[in-house]
């Protein structure tokens, strides 16, 4: 059985190969557009740039796991996708795992678009696929609930957010085990929390435009109203079932 995880030099991905070498003997191979930032022994690196298509070599692979490309922009990221599918395909990959995000092909985040173009895609390619539904990192709010003054537009809206190294852990679990074929996991932590829960008195409530008009980037401020809307604030079941155990719970240091 042969292993191979894109985005190894990433955060996420890193976690990932870390994950699956702890749980298994099989092959791990990684694809990075700069295997010189890859510096894990024991894993065979290839040269690979979701951009650039005849980069990517995925022969001889049975499991592929794609983790989302960081493009801002949705036409490129799905093209950059759908790049390295076609590449799966042509190579006969057995079975492609995606990290995909929450709710992705119902979601009204901006950034959900490009996840349930990609996620139809797989589909359509006709090869066993997982696809592994992130929901939001404690990661991307701990240092806003850090700060002396919490202000954000989220109000009461709730977050079963997750660690990154939960949904590594995951991904490996799912990697290194079988009947995952043609699943979708809604991936979330095991409770949920609301930024004035967490915050106290450091709490302020202000608008989306009093964010935009001090520099927070509006793609951020997209993901503050469906907090506030509860796009993100179910807990669901399959992050425990793939860890076996409860996720780790959002930690601040205040």
């Amino acid at each position: 059985m042969t292993i191979l995880i894109t985005g190894a030099t990433g955060q996420l991905g890193s976690a990932v190969v870390r994950h699956v070498l702890d749980r298994t003997n099989e092959q791990v191979i990684v694809s990075v557009r700069s295997p010189e930032k890859f510096t894990l022994e024991g894993v065979e690196v290839r040269q690979g740039d979701f951009g650039k298509p005849e980069t990517l070599d995925f022969r001889g692979v049975d499991k592929l796991l794609i983790v989302s490309a960081d493009d801002f922009d949705t036409d490129v990221r799905i093209k950059q996708h759908e790049n390295a599918i076609t590449k799966a395909v042509e190579h006969g990959v057995g079975h492609i795992f995606y990290t995909s995000i929450t709710d992705a092909d119902t979601s009204s985040v901006g950034a959900a678009a490009a996840h349930k173009a990609t996620e139809s895609i797989i589909r359509a390619a006709g090869v066993p696929f997982t696809f592994l539904r992130n929901g939001m990192y404690h990661e991307n709010y701990l240092g806003a609930l850090s700060a002396d003054t919490v202000a954000i537009s989220t109000k009461d809206g709730r977050v079963a957010s997750a660690s990154r190294e939960d949904f590594a852990e995951a991904a490996a679990a799912a990697l290194t085990t079988t009947g995952h074929e043609n699943q979708t996991y809604e991936l979330t932590g095991s409770t949920s929390w609301s930024f004035p829960e967490l915050a106290g008195d450091r709490y302020r409530d202000v608008s989306d435009d009093d964010l935009i008009a001090s520099g927070v980037p509006a793609f951020l401020v997209d993901f503050f109203v469906a907090i506030r809307n509860g796009v993100f604030a179910e807990v669901r079941p399959d992050l425990e079932k793939l860890l076996g155990r409860p996720s780790t719970p959002i930690k601040v240091t205040a």
